[in-house]
């Protein structure tokens, strides 16, 4: 089962960092997490990809629904420390256009 840790910054930024296989059982998690964070009004996101080792579609889904929740919300979600075997996903899918990869989770909202 893979974990989720969650923390709000100071700045006021969601961190939410999957830890292990972003699949079809721990997508579910994850878009209620993302679900909880903005509707709990914190409504910049950054999703740290560090630890996660595998992504398929429904983790994919996940993450665009999540996009999509935070910037209704006048927000917006980004990723970061985006591993190359997730970064493949992304790319084959086109989504690192829509799903920009930050270096980090402190740069993430610096633009």
């Amino acid at each position: 089962m893979i974990e989720f840790a969650v923390h709000t910054r100071d700045d006021g930024i969601g961190v939410v960092t999957p830890e292990g296989r972003l699949n079809m059982v721990s997508a579910r998690r994850l878009k209620e997490i993302l679900s909880e964070l903005v509707s709990g009004g914190t409504t910049r996101i950054v999703v740290d990809l560090g630890e996660t080792t595998f992504l398929d579609s429904s983790g994919l889904g996940a993450l665009i629904g999540g996009l999509k929740s935070a910037r209704q919300a006048g927000g917006d979600l980004r990723i970061a420390r985006v591993s190359p075997a997730v970064m493949t996903v992304f790319e084959l899918t086109n989504l690192d256009r829509v799903l920009r990869a930050r270096e980090s989770v402190d740069s993430a909202f610096d633009d």
